[in-house]
Formats: structure tokens, sequence, C-alpha cells
């Protein structure tokens, strides 16, 4: 029986270190990892660091996000492409799934939208908006439940990292 219950306590201890080793990055780490520059669509664009934000899972797989100068681009790309997704893991979003790699991504019409480097929208999900936020900012992630809140203003959407 206390074979049982440790084996128990040992199975809670190491559920809390892994969830406890989940983080949002902190400025400086996400320096570190960001790139300057970021393909899409055929074109580099600088990217901003100020703008950029991260996530690290328990597994200690990363998800970085952040937005980019789109002024070299069309208008057609513009509109819909604000920013860099670039994830060593699976993400969720309202039931949709990302694999791992690199995408552009934009929030418009009332949607969160992902696309492939070639500009190819590859998920689609509502967005939603927190009037409650009183000092909007151009890109950040809170933590939200089990998942994580994508802000870009006051629209967002919650991604979860495997």
């Amino acid at each position: 029986m206390n074979c049982n219950r440790t084996n128990i306590w040992l199975v809670v201890v190491a559920a809390l270190v892994a969830q406890a080793s989940a983080q949002i990055l902190t400025a400086d780490q996400v320096k570190k990892l960001s790139p300057t520059t970021y393909y899409f669509a055929g074109q580099s664009a600088s990217v901003q660091t100020r703008n950029t934000a991260g996530v690290k899972n328990s597994a200690g797989k990363v998800v970085l996000v952040g937005l980019v100068d789109t002024s070299g681009y069309s208008t057609a790309v513009q509109e819909k492409y604000q920013g860099l997704l670039i994830t060593e893991t699976k993400l969720t979003f309202d039931g949709a799934t990302l694999d791992p790699g690199q995408y552009g991504f934009g929030f418009k019409d009332g949607k969160f939208v992902v696309m492939n480097v070639a500009s190819t929208d590859l998920l689609s999900v509502p967005s939603q908006n927190d009037d409650k936020v009183q000092h909007p900012v151009p890109l950040k992630i809170e933590k939200d439940g089990d998942g994580y809140r994508l802000y870009a203003g006051r629209k967002y959407v919650v991604l979860k990292a495997d």
C-alpha cells in the first residue's frame, strides 16, 4: 500500500513540476530567440522584436509570435499578414490544430488566420474582442487556464501548446 501511495505522490509531483516549467518567455529570452527578419510570400520583412512574445511548454518546446514590417508587401498580403508564428510543438486554436513549423498570421474580419510561407491559408478561427483591456498593446501573450491568449490590441485567440 505504501508503494502505491509513493507512486501517486511521484506522479503528482512530476505533474506539478511539468506544469511549473511551462512559462511565458521574458523579453530577454524572446530577444535571444527571435529572428531579425522573416521570410514570407517571397520577401523578407523586419521583425519587430519589441512586439514579439513567446511561450515555452513543459517539454521545453518554444512558440514565438511577433509582428513584422509588411510595408514592402502588396496590399492584399498586408491586409491579412501581420506577423510570424514559429512553433516547435503542435498548437490548437479553438479546436483547429497546427503542426510544428513556421507560419504567417493575421487578424482580419473577426478571424485569426494562419498561412504557410507561400501565403496560403491553413487555418482560420474566430477571434474574440476583450473590451476590458485598459491599455492594449500591439502584441502580447497572457496565461489563460491551460492555454494562452495571443493578443493583437484587444483582439485575441486562445492557443494551447502540446
